[in-house]
This record gives structure tokens, sequence and C-alpha cells, in this order.
């Protein structure tokens, strides 16, 4: 199991001061949250991809790559990357430059997004938006996995004999999520490439979630990649601690009610009883958190928002010491012991090099089995 943090990359005034940070301040303070997440000993950083206010992650590969600089061990992805919107030849060249640049440490997790205006400002159609994500995924697996690619389709000019540089690093392209809140489309897509699924896991019931990932993990087996419940999973949460409950509700309460994404609605209460949301003690945190397997089947990566509805950035370095001393230690060590033994493992580029070169040592073996019988 990988354990990390993602951002959403907002802006929000702080409404216990009144203060919002600049640009600067927020990009500043990303870059330490990932540095914390590697000293607490977690697994994996994301930032996700904007392009409107009140966000300020529109290059999250630049970013990545100067936080891999200040790293060493945690794999750095994407909460979304913008399949719709970008262009595949640029999303194959970033994510492989990062590659080189991480030593292997990258992953992304695929998305359309959710700002309608995102479209025409990069000259596309949101009616268009499924059928981009078919379209736009089907070229950058070609662009990873071919080293000459001629093709052509609809939403933009034909390639011809152009290669994409650099290369994957050792020529293992990056492992994709695709992300979905909503689209069955999404879940179709990761199945049929047998690719992971990445269930946001923050904003509805898990009963809509269930349906997804259920929905992914059929399809993954129908498409001959292995068992339904091998198939890899990740999902989010969110929480905020304090060593009990009350001042965990007290703390956080004006930062729920007044953040952009879910203020102004239900209540607290009410929120942390419907979501994965959990505000109260680590134990807490604990118990809520090792209740996901029961609902979504064993899955391979758990990220957690916890910079996001104003929070300084001095209580999420909080948050998260208290997450690495109190939370981390027992949930590895929970569900390492839940696991079965052939669940598929956590993406990492060293797994993915010894998948490929095993693949390619079977092919071998066939081969030389098929001459032998020739002779």
């Amino acid at each position: 199991m990988q354990f990390g943090v993602f951002s959403v990359s907002d802006i929000t005034r702080d409404p216990t001061t009144g203060k919002v940070p600049t640009e600067k301040e927020r990009i500043d303070a990303i870059v330490a949250i990932a540095k914390k997440v590697e000293e607490i000993g977690m697994d994996v950083f994301a930032l996700g991809e904007h392009h409107n206010r009140p966000f300020f992650s529109s290059s999250p590969t630049t970013t990545l790559a100067f936080i891999a600089a200040q790293t060493e061990r945690i794999i750095l992805s994407t909460a979304t990357t913008l399949i719709t919107t970008n262009d595949p030849v640029k999303i194959a060249e970033d994510f492989a430059m990062l590659q080189h640049l991480s030593n292997g440490r990258v992953d992304l997790v695929l998305g359309r997004g959710n700002t309608g205006p995102v479209y025409p400002w990069f000259g596309k159609n949101i009616q268009d938006s499924v059928n981009l994500t078919v379209e736009n995924y089907s070229l950058l697996r070609k662009l990873w996995d071919e080293d000459v690619v001629n093709w052509e389709g609809r939403y933009r000019t034909p390639l011809q004999n152009f290669t994409s540089t650099p290369r994957p690093l050792d020529d293992v392209a990056p492992f994709v999520w695709h992300g979905s809140i909503r689209t069955p489309q999404v879940a179709e897509i990761a199945a049929y490439y047998g690719d992971g699924f990445f269930a946001n896991n923050i904003f509805w019931p898990k009963e809509h979630y269930q349906q997804l990932i259920g929905l992914y993990r059929e399809r993954y087996e129908h498409y001959g990649h292995g068992r339904a419940d091998q198939a890899v999973v990740g999902l989010g949460g969110q929480f905020y601690m304090a060593k009990n409950s009350q001042d965990a509700v007290r703390e956080f309460r004006p930062y729920f009610d007044n953040a952009p994404v879910y203020g102004h609605g239900p209540s607290l209460e009410d929120f942390t009883s419907q979501t994965p949301l959990t505000v109260g003690s680590p134990q807490e945190v604990i118990e809520k958190t090792l209740t996901f397997e029961e609902y979504f089947g064993d899955y391979q990566r758990q990220l957690f928002l916890v910079d996001h509805a104003g929070l300084p950035l001095k209580t999420v370095l909080n948050q998260l010491d208290m997450f690495g001393e109190h939370v981390l230690p027992t949930l590895r060590k929970e569900m390492e012991a839940r696991a079965p033994q052939d669940l598929t493992p956590a993406p990492t580029h060293a797994g993915l090099v010894a998948a490929r070169n095993a693949k390619l040592d079977a092919q071998g073996a066939e081969r030389s089995e098929g001459d032998d019988r020739e002779h």
C-alpha cells in the first residue's frame, strides 16, 4: 500500500485570520508539504492541474521537477492531468522528461477536469470531452510505446514519422491512473488498457464510488488483465486531527464552513458521516480509513487532501507530523496484514521494469521452444 498526499492547489482565504496567501506563498507551501510527505515516511505526493482562479497549479510537471530535485524517495504524481485539453504530444514529452529527472519516481492521473471554461481556452469543445479522452489517450499510449508514430485522428493534426523525445526512462512509460468523479467511460478506459483507476472519494457518499470502482473491476477482468479483485485502485480521503475529537471539530469547523468546495452546504457533522472526511482523533482517522477496504475491496494507493480550505502551512505541516507519528505506522501494519498475497503490487518504476523484463524473457523462451520443435 502506498500512502500519500494530494493537493488541488486552491488559494483560499483563512477564515480565522482573513489572510489570503499569495500565489508565491502557496507555491512555496506546496514544495514544503511535498518535502514533509517524504520526511514522515509517506510514499506519494500528487498535484492537480487547473488554469483558473482560485488555483495556481497550471504546470504541475514544472513544480514536480523542482520537488524531485529536493527529494530522494517519494513518487511524484498528479491529482489530475487534463487529457482533454492538453496535447498528448506535450504530455508524453513532459512526463518522460520528469521520469528522467526524478530517476523514475513519477506517474500520473489522467482526467477530464471539472472546469467547463477550460475547453474553449484551449480550443476544444466540452461536448467532445469523452471522445477527446478516448482519442487523446490512445495517441499518448502510442507515443510512449512506439519509437516512430504515424497517426491520424479527429481532434489534432496528423503525425507522420514522429518520435516523442525524450523516450520513456528504461523504455517503460510512467504508470497511468485514470481519475473520475462521475464518468463511467473513464473507468472503462482504465480497464481496457489495464491501467489504474483513481477514485477521488472526497465529495460524495461511498455508494457512488462503489459503483465506479465496481464497474472498473468488472471490466478489468473482462479484458483479461487479471481477476477483478486484482485491479489497481487508488482512493482519495481527507482528515483533520487533534489529540481529541472535540478540539479537532472546534478548530476545523470555520475552515469547513467557509471552504469554496463544500462550505455553505451540509453541516460538518453530516458531511463527515456521509463522506470519507474524518475530523477527530488519530485513532478515528485510523478506524475510518480502515473501513475503505470493506467498501471498495483491496487497493494499492491511499492519498489524503490536507492543505485545502485556507489551512495555513504551519497547520498542514503539524497535521502531517501527527499523521506520521500516530497514524501511518498503524495503517501500514494493519493494511499489510489484511492484504492477500496475490494482490497486485502498488505501481513503481522498478516494478514496471521488472514486469517488462519478465514478459520479454517469457516471450524469448516461447520462441526458443518453437524453434526447437521446428528442428
